[in-house]
């Protein structure tokens, strides 16, 4: 099997394995114990998120352990709201996001509008142009309006879909400057390219393990010091009081060393993502020269170095990965999380996509594990794949 799935799910590395195993066996502890055993599944998690911090570039005191990227993002939102709410004649009400979100981002920001439109909540979608990047203007205009009634923005770093990169950078300053606060999931970024948190206006960010070779189950929600967030798990102190439940040990061990390998890998000398990149771009040029016809959705855009999203007109994307599934090769329509549906991806329609074209959408994401052996075999499997699907389709 060649994976080209890497931005639904990450194979974790045998170190990480390794410590998980480790951990199951010897330090099993409830790290709230005051005894030994609880007192070194302590000094295991606060050395994973000292890890995690140092990943992103921030305080590991501003790390607050997750079950994942979807908890986080929620965490963010309905933390964020809910304080607000809380908060007597506060008037930050409105959550400012877009449709091109992951749906932890966008289904949770239209729940909360719902669940609290009596109290005066509401969601404002930001509109981006046809390559799915938001035009900095547009929020400012809309910070001009209303700052003092907006609870958060949140923007995605990289499009899960698309791998567009949004200009977080300059966003988050934004907000900044009119007192608003910002969130943004990294999920796709965060381990595959360089973070650093004291460099960059962000007041909340997302990261999730499993999409860096670390286990699922686990990620984190950054929080600059002095953001208050209301908690959305009740039941107990931990994490400052801001997530309750016991802590998944063993799954934040095998996080902390996730992220270790990962900052390893980026602080390389020669900036390793410019090879993988160069991988992507001669899989997308040898797909294309197979399928004249085959379309790169945001090609032309500033993209992460691992993601491309192919269409393949007049086909539907779900014949092409059954196909492809056949010849060897993983990949995926969209958002895992809503791959095994016959619609067309809300992100690529959200985009400007005509209908016909996202129908036939494929999302292909390497890793940092990925080999030139594979490119090659991957991209011909697909041509052959989509011709075998052509040639069956009835004529008119």
């Amino acid at each position: 099997m060649i994976y080209l799935d890497n931005n639904a799910t990450t194979r974790p590395a045998e170190e990480v394995v390794g410590a998980i195993e480790k951990s199951l066996r010897e330090n099993w502890w409830n790290p709230s114990s005051l005894y030994t055993g609880g007192a070194r599944a302590r000094e295991a998690v606060e050395l994973a998120r000292e890890q995690i911090a140092q990943l992103v570039g921030c305080s590991p005191r501003e790390i607050i352990l997750t079950s994942g990227g979807t908890e986080s993002c929620n965490l963010a939102l309905a933390g964020s709201l809910g304080g607000f709410l809380a908060a007597d004649q506060s008037k930050r009400k409105v959550i400012v996001t877009t449709r091109f979100e992951h749906s932890a981002v966008r289904e949770c920001a239209q729940e909360l509008s719902n669940r609290f439109v009596n109290e005066g909540a509401e969601v404002v979608w930001l509109e981006g142009g046809r390559d799915g990047v938001i035009d900095p203007k547009t929020l400012e205009h809309l910070l001009q309006k209303r700052a003092n009634e907006i609870a958060i923005v949140s923007v995605m770093w990289v499009n899960n879909e698309t791998g567009v990169l949004q200009p977080i950078a300059q966003l988050g300053s934004m907000c900044r400057q009119y007192g608003v606060r910002f969130h943004t999931d990294a999920t796709q970024w965060v381990g595959r390219m360089p973070t650093d948190l004291s460099s960059i206006e962000v007041d909340l960010l997302t990261l999730s393990a499993h999409k860096f070779q670390g286990p699922k189950g686990v990620g984190a929600l950054y929080c600059r010091r002095g953001t208050m967030l209301r908690s959305a798990i009740i039941g107990g102190p931990q994490e400052r009081d801001r997530r309750g439940g016991t802590e998944n040990v063993s799954g934040i061990i095998g996080m902390g060393v996730a992220a270790e390998l990962a900052l390893r890998w980026l602080n390389q000398s020669s900036n390793p993502w410019t090879h993988f990149e160069a991988l992507r771009n001669q899989f997308e040029a040898l797909v294309c020269a197979g399928l004249p016809n085959a379309i790169i959705l945001a090609g032309q855009n500033l993209r992460v170095w691992n993601t491309s999203n192919i269409a393949f007109t007049n086909l539907e994307a779900e014949a092409v990965l059954v196909n492809l599934a056949k010849h060897g090769v993983a990949a995926s329509a969209g958002a895992a999380c809503s791959s095994g549906s016959l619609d067309p991806s809300p992100v690529l329609l959200a985009m400007g996509i005509a209908p016909e074209i996202a129908h036939g959408a494929v999302r292909f994401s390497i890793s940092r594990n990925t080999t030139n052996t594979e490119i090659i075999s991957a991209a011909n499997s697909v041509i052959e794949s989509v011709q075998q699907l052509s040639r069956s389709m009835p004529t008119t």
